[in-house]
């Protein structure tokens, strides 16, 4: 792998206000705000790492949800993605998207929806993810392409990467059942938390042993048409990981935190990438209960707490820290000998963690070239409530 620089872990991530918060003040808050500007560089800057081929990357849409994003992947030539939801499926498609994979395993009541969301768009190719034969006789006759998913050691789902044999058998068993074998799927999300060095070192482990098994396809004589990694963490990792090039097979990546970026990934990230953070919480100072503390209304309802404390920076703020939350409430720690914030004032709050955050929110506030354009809905938020009929 080529050498990337890491960010020093004690460096803020430095995020920057795209517009004066004046702007927004008058929004009701907790608020979801989103720079179309910030989304579109963001999207730039990843055809750039990618050397201007849109087709290399597959983003997530988990991150996205709204179709106003999607729809700025497009217009840049990324007409392929994954997600994880029925309802993320369907508004993907709604969007323009002619190749998406539902990277989570479906069964039951939930593989009949998916085929019949295929059925509705024919001239799409819409796959899904399989770890066994088992799970293939659910998709006969629905069209819907299959990739592998193999287990890379995080654990979630998946064949396991050592168990080559039965990962070629599985292959073997696509094409003797008449499915359609569209590749492999390898989600290497469990490096996240490695330092960049660390996580380059383990990437390339993991990598090899995908070599390993896509060789022992070709070797059976099944072409893979496509394989996928990486998600944000992962993504310099596989971008510099120079085996894929000459595999026989088309390597995309799906990052998808990109779009927007968040605190975490912001960290996770080599500075030289220059991803912006795009998406924030617009949140106001409601208490001042003691002295050296102050509460917005950004609690846990508005910021996800999946990655514990602290949920969030304070943007521009480095002297509020914030506290653990509740529902509606977070508190927020003043340094010692810095002036509290005062009542009715507006933050901007930058989560840890994006995509969970968006799922918070039934609409977004898009703001564009410094000005308020747009309320846009949240499309894709949340899960489909459908009844299968037949």
């Amino acid at each position: 792998m080529n050498e990337i620089a890491e960010r020093p872990s004690t460096e803020p991530a430095s995020p920057h206000l795209p517009c004066s918060i004046e702007r927004l003040g008058r929004i009701v808050t907790p608020a979801l705000v989103i720079y179309a500007d910030v989304v579109e560089e963001n999207i730039r800057t990843t055809l750039r790492l990618l050397n201007g081929d849109p087709s290399r990357w597959r983003p997530h849409l988990k991150t996205a949800k709204l179709i106003f994003t999607m729809k700025k992947l497009i217009k840049y030539g990324v007409n392929q993605c994954k997600c994880a939801t029925t309802l993320e499926l369907k508004v993907a498609l709604e969007a323009g998207f002619d190749d998406v994979l539902l990277a989570f395993p479906v069964s039951g009541a939930g593989a009949l929806r998916v085929a019949e969301i295929a059925a509705s768009h024919p001239k799409r190719s819409i796959s899904v993810l399989v770890e066994n034969a088992d799970n293939l006789a659910m998709w006969q006759p629905t069209g819907v392409n299959i990739f592998v998913d193999i287990n890379s050691g995080m654990n979630r789902t998946g064949i396991e990467q050592s168990r080559i044999n039965e990962i070629v058998q599985l292959v073997q068993n696509i094409h003797s059942q008449g499915l359609h074998f569209k590749g492999l799927h390898y989600y290497e999300g469990h490096l996240g938390d490695l330092s960049l060095r660390e996580r380059m070192k383990a990437a390339e482990e993991c990598y090899g042993q995908l070599v390993k098994i896509a060789l022992a396809i070709q070797h059976r004589g099944y072409h893979i048409p496509e394989v996928v990694t990486s998600g944000t963490p992962a993504f310099p990792c596989a971008l510099s990981y120079t085996e894929f090039k000459n595999s026989g097979f088309l390597h995309r990546m799906s990052p998808g935190t990109l779009v927007y970026c968040d605190a975490r990934s912001l960290r996770q990230l080599p500075e030289e990438f220059d991803y912006k953070p795009a998406a924030f919480v617009l949140s106001t100072i409601v208490s001042r209960p003691s002295a050296g503390r102050v509460t917005c209304d950004a609690g846990s309802k508005a910021v996800s707490t999946d990655l514990g404390d602290p949920t969030c920076e304070v943007v521009g703020r480095p002297e509020l820290t914030p506290a653990h939350p509740s529902e509606e409430h977070l508190p927020l720690l003043i340094d010692a000998g810095s002036p509290a914030p005062s009542l009715g004032e507006t933050l901007y709050l930058l989560p840890r963690h994006i995509c969970p955050t968006l799922n918070n929110f039934d609409h977004a506030f898009v703001v564009s070239g410094g000005d308020l354009v747009l309320l846009e809905s949240v499309t894709a938020r949340g899960h489909e409530s459908v009844l299968i009929k037949n």
